[in-house]
């Protein structure tokens, strides 16, 4: 839908007439359900003004009537492409809580499957780029590899999209040894196709031309926004959470931070990228470390917090006791305040939360990076065309569910 505006000018100027377009919420290029306001002298964007709620699900507030064990499904709706993240953010924080210590072989398993799901939301976000430049053939290529990432989730958890994958404590089953198949065949094949898939892309000429240049931004005005993730390390800043404040003993591991320079879309896509890479280092380092330690640990030794086995809740009156608390919200929860921030897919995801005591989380905060960056989108379309409205629109991996929450 437009309508057309008449711009007032000095008198004796000739009158100039832009048109006000809806770009979303249900437009197939946003990539969600968002909205942008648009005003357009031809092609050619005046302004934009962003509206945001309209898969609100008052998250916050559900938590706060929720046990802690409870809250793990409500942190998949966030960014839904990497929902693994959000899983672990979560199950993290409650342990900094309670002061659980998780085994090594818990913190090496969660990075496994933490940088499995940077991988498919950077593909994600990386291919879609190459729809809205016109190149779909890179979409539907790394796709199935998407959907391997989704069997090894579903055979650790039984869960695919919306994994509710771990537990706080680790997580409710050990790995099969088809998970850990699976995840060598990702690592085997994986690499052939992002070598490809950078080919098609990287130095193309055409692709370069819509992206060079577009939804650029400093370094300075990114981190005034509050910029963290892939979008910020493109504008030449190299902050990494898993280094500034290492958790999961990401501190095991050697990898290094891509880094840009110029801030525009043609540097997010060689970030994400080049994520990827690091990603499958940290992922083999993994799993060469998960050899030299016992295979049968899963998670820490806190029955307090952690549901006994389901034998033992048939048949043992302790394990179906602390089955109930558990799910009921009735285990001791200790009063305090934190903040534990994680590096997701898009940048920091932080879990700010405020316990009383109670079953429940007095207050409980999700800091969404997708949020942040949405508040900058009007200064970085603005005066760009319409077309690159959209491919900008791609680049920043705008998630409407982590937006909105």
């Amino acid at each position: 839908m437009s309508e057309q505006q008449h711009i007032k000018l000095p008198e004796g100027s000739i009158e100039k007439q832009t048109n006000t377009l809806n770009l979303g919420p249900t437009h197939p290029a946003t990539h969600g359900v968002f909205q942008n306001v648009l005003e357009l002298d031809g092609e050619r964007i005046v302004s934009a003004t962003p509206t945001v709620g309209y898969i609100h699900r008052a998250f916050e507030k559900i938590a706060e009537r929720r046990p802690y064990y409870q809250v793990t499904p409500l942190t998949d709706r966030l960014n839904y492409c990497s929902a693994p993240i959000n899983n672990i953010g979560w199950h993290l924080t409650v342990e900094k809580l309670l002061g659980i210590q998780t085994p090594k072989r818990v913190d090496y398993l969660r990075v496994i499957i933490m940088e499995l799901a940077r991988i498919t939301d950077h593909l994600i976000c990386n291919s879609v780029i190459g729809v809205d430049s016109g190149a779909f053939t890179g979409f539907l290529y790394v796709m199935q590899y998407r959907e391997l990432v989704y069997e090894i989730y579903e055979e650790i958890c039984g869960s695919r999209l919306t994994t509710n994958i771990g537990r706080v404590g680790g997580f409710e089953r050990n790995f099969t040894p088809a998970a850990f198949q699976k995840i060598e065949k990702f690592l085997a094949e994986y690499p052939d196709v992002l070598k490809e898939f950078e080919n098609l892309f990287t130095r193309n000429r055409i692709f370069m031309e819509r992206t060079q240049g577009v939804g650029k931004i400093t370094g300075e005005r990114a981190m005034n926004y509050g910029f963290t993730g892939p979008n910020l390390r493109a504008a030449g800043v190299d902050y990494d959470v898993r280094v500034a404040n290492p958790y999961s003993s990401y501190q095991d591991f050697e990898f290094s931070i891509p880094v840009g320079t110029t801030g525009d879309t043609y540097d997010r896509f060689l970030v994400r990228n080049a994520e990827m890479w690091q990603s499958l280092g940290i992922i083999r380092q993994a799993m060469d470390k998960l050899k030299t330690l016992p295979e049968d640990v899963f998670h820490a030794d806190v029955p307090a917090y952690y549901l006994p086995d389901k034998d033992d809740v048939y048949t043992k009156m302790e394990a179906l006791i602390y089955h109930f608390k558990i799910v009921m919200g009735e285990s001791e929860i200790l009063p305090g305040e934190l903040y534990h921030p994680v590096e997701g897919a898009n940048g920091e995801l932080g879990f700010y939360l405020i316990s009383d005591g109670g079953r429940s989380p007095y207050r409980l905060h999700f800091r969404r990076p997708c949020f942040v960056y949405y508040q900058a989108y009007p200064e970085l379309v603005k005066g760009a065309m319409l077309s690159d409205a959209i491919i900008c629109l791609s680049s920043l991996n705008l998630i409407a569910g982590e937006l909105d929450a």
